[in-house]
């Protein structure tokens, strides 16, 4: 009883270092964002704001286009996240439910992409981009962010397909209904979990891409967030601090906010008691 007890305590206390360990740099980052310039450049630096101020964020919002770069991101985020699910659920149900070796090397493939670097994909997608006339695009980082997210949708899709009871996909065909009509009617209903955290995913991952958007963007006009932030570093390395603060704070709002409407959807069953032996 006792060793038990120990290793619940254990168990805890291990949960709150790593959650004060993963929120340490969020609440600094708000800390900062709300300090003024003295305060900055304290050598005894506090967690709570003496003398809070709007002003990073004034200034922020006047020295770069904030919204429009916003927007960039919310266009290419929420376009990558739709096309991503579009495309990998009908892929993930056929690599779910067939069996066979191209159905296993094809996961096989889904699984060693993920481990590509940047670097050995932006050549030949920059290459392709320039042949179709879609680079510095909004449309054409989508496509590079869709190429990017879907092998993870097609395996994070597929887990959820084998999840559904084979059970109501038989029952469906005996009715008279085919792939295409059991797919639509039966089996992406009961995936929508696994829709929307795949569609979460594509979106958080295209919201705080930089790397892609840096190299394909050019033009201020067509950066998005993530790019617009290196503007509040100086040439000499030297970051405006308070400003790049509440920028920054601004940007992981979305990302946080969305995860948090959501987030009972993507843990709620909704296969319990599809089907009952």
């Amino acid at each position: 009883m006792r060793t038990s007890t120990t290793a619940r305590v254990g168990q805890y206390a291990a949960l709150l270092a790593y959650l004060v360990f993963l929120a340490f740099p969020f609440l600094w980052l708000i800390s900062t964002a709300f300090k003024p310039p003295r305060e900055l450049g304290s050598l005894h630096p506090t967690w709570i704001p003496e003398n809070p101020t709007l002003d990073n964020f004034r200034q922020a919002f006047d020295e770069q286009p904030l919204l429009h770069a916003a927007l960039n991101s919310l266009v290419a985020a929420l376009g990558a996240a739709v096309i991503a699910v579009v495309i990998a659920t009908p892929m993930a149900y056929v690599m779910a439910r067939r069996r066979g070796r191209l159905a296993r090397a094809a996961t096989g493939w889904v699984v060693v992409s993920q481990a590509f670097p940047f670097v050995l994909l932006i050549i030949p997608l920059f290459l392709v981009l320039k042949n179709l006339g879609l680079i510095n695009s909004v449309p054409g980082l989508v496509m590079v962010y869709v190429v990017w997210s879907l092998p993870f949708a097609l395996w994070m899709l597929a887990g959820y397909v084998r999840a559904v009871p084979a059970e109501l996909e038989e029952a469906a065909a005996v009715d008279g209904a085919g792939r295409l009509r059991t797919l639509v009617s039966v089996t992406a209903p009961l995936l929508a979990p696994g829709i929307v955290a795949t569609a979460l995913f594509a979106f958080i991952t295209a919201w705080n891409e930089f790397f892609f958007a840096l190299v394909l963007l050019k033009t201020p006009e067509k950066q998005t967030l993530p790019v617009i932030l290196t503007h509040f570093i100086g040439a000499e390395g030297v970051a405006d601090l308070g400003p790049l603060a509440a920028a920054a704070f601004l940007a992981t709002l979305p990302s946080l906010v969305i995860f948090a409407l959501i987030q009972r959807r993507i843990t709620g069953g909704m296969l319990a008691g599809a089907v009952k032996s």
